[in-house]
């Protein structure tokens, strides 16, 4: 089936965009693998006639809108995510108005409507460039994850307005977790997702331990490949989404990898399957598309996430 699908894209002109998260065999078949911002880096960047999302919702929102000339298809309508669905256009217009003057950044797990009403968009690999890009003068409004906020004001000093949003994946992933695992394997490095419930916890606690601030990281899906790909260590614990894990495994195989929680999996990610993503090509579905005036009000948002890393 994977060759299969290879000679459908090459038929349709189509570049397969993969993220972490997704299930092994459509990982192993896509174009490119990574995280949000590689992803939309990518979408911005690619000649294919036809993009294929094996994503949630969101990104194919975020593929459209910088690279309209193009079709942008998912290949399940109902891939969206829990995070992104924490706030919409209308919550976001309220709370502005209770702020006015506020910079807006929004995480990019959120809907495009939410985009056009943004200042910022970040990727948990480039956010903490973009909140330090924010004149200190200025308020912050911040959605819509509250444990990426939580870390990022712990990180940049910067008091912020943080919208009470989570991922239900990362923030069933607690502290005890984090204490479980590294006391069954104190010799590992702990790398950690700053969505997870844990994250700010875990870098307070490195600040005032010398071995856990050698020990533990906070980063980005695709952080955590650059690091165990250049680390001396040999044994990780991974704190995020099991997905990741694979891609980390063919990164680097004389490694060993360690979910912190097994049951850290999204159900909307693992919608995307190889049959499915086959008949998304085959058939052209499903097709995602932003309306002109919304795409138009997030492009800017969006376009200085991609600049700035």
């Amino acid at each position: 089936m994977q060759d299969e699908v290879r000679a459908l894209a090459r038929e349709r002109n189509a570049v397969i965009l993969a993220h972490n998260y997704q299930v092994a065999e459509v990982q192993d078949v896509a174009d490119y693998v990574g995280d949000s911002l590689g992803l939309s880096q990518q979408a911005a960047a690619t000649d294919a006639d036809v993009i294929v999302f094996a994503g949630v919702h969101f990104m194919a929102e975020t593929a459209a809108i910088l690279a309209p000339e193009r079709t942008v298809l998912i290949p399940d309508l109902e891939a969206g995510c829990s995070l992104a669905a924490s706030i919409d256009a209308e919550a976001l217009e309220r709370w502005k108005q209770e702020n006015p003057g506020a910079v807006v950044v929004s995480y990019v797990n959120t809907t495009a409507e939410v985009k056009a009403l943004s200042d910022y968009c970040c990727t948990s690999g480039n956010a903490r460039a973009i909140i330090e890009a924010v004149p200190e003068d200025r308020d912050i409004l911040f959605l819509p994850d509250m444990f990426l906020g939580a870390y990022l004001e712990r990180l940049t000093g910067r008091r912020m307005k943080i919208w009470p949003g989570e991922c239900h994946v990362h923030a069933g992933i607690r502290p005890q977790d984090v204490s479980r695992m590294m006391e069954e394997r104190p010799e590992t490095d702990l790398l950690i997702h700053p969505e997870c419930g844990c994250a700010s916890q875990c870098l307070y606690a490195a600040a005032h331990d010398a071995k856990l601030a050698e020990t533990t990281h906070v980063l980005s899906t695709e952080g955590m490949v650059r690091h165990v790909t250049t680390s001396k260590r040999s044994e990780f614990v991974v704190a995020t989404e099991t997905g990741i894990l694979h891609r980390l495994r063919k990164e680097a195989p004389d490694k060993r990898f360690y979910a912190m929680s097994e049951q850290a999996v999204c159900r909307y990610m693992k919608q995307i399957t190889l049959p499915k993503l086959r008949d998304s090509l085959r058939e052209m579905q499903y097709p995602v598309t932003v309306p002109d005036d919304v795409a138009a009000r997030a492009r800017g948002a969006i376009e200085r996430m991609v600049e700035i890393v």
